[in-house]
């Protein structure tokens, strides 16, 4: 005879955080609930899962809309670096995460520079792209240039 719970965190060969499953008796009341890894799936308990998902899915639905224009934005823009250059056109410094993330920042868009992938800083003139994963799934390109600056 089975026991019905729901999982309150993932456990590993069960199943994953908010699934109801069904296990032995002995198991659920005497490791699983206790531990704090699971409810009994009452009636209410059950109700309240449901209400939960739906919350979680409009809030993730809402989380990807906005993911999904602001990778827009980023798509159709073009940033401008200006940097010293010395000789075979070697940038002083770099362009790295952060720079990209501020200048997005003057242009409006706020994104942490955490989300810019970058294998290393850019040390060279030339026309970039780098990706920035914004959450919820979606990614954008950014696309910039480094030019030499006057001296």
């Amino acid at each position: 005879m089975a026991m019905q719970i729901i999982l309150t965190q993932d456990v590993p060969n069960l199943g994953s955080a908010g699934e109801l499953v069904s296990v032995r008796p002995g198991y659920g009341r005497n490791y699983l609930v206790p531990q704090g890894m699971a409810v009994t799936a009452t009636a209410a308990n059950v109700h309240k899962l449901e209400h939960d998902k739906r919350v979680i899915a409009k809030k993730v639905a809402k989380e990807r809309a906005g993911a999904e224009s602001l990778a827009e934005k980023i798509n159709l823009m073009t940033l401008q670096f200006d940097r010293q250059v010395g000789e075979d056109d070697k940038l002083f410094g770099s362009v790295t995460s952060r720079d990209i993330a501020e200048q997005l920042k003057k242009t409006g868009i706020e994104i942490d520079h955490r989300w810019v992938v970058m294998d290393q800083p850019v040390k060279a003139l030339g026309k970039y792209e780098v990706q920035v994963k914004l959450g919820s799934g979606v990614s954008a390109t950014c696309k910039f240039f480094v030019v030499g600056k006057a001296k």
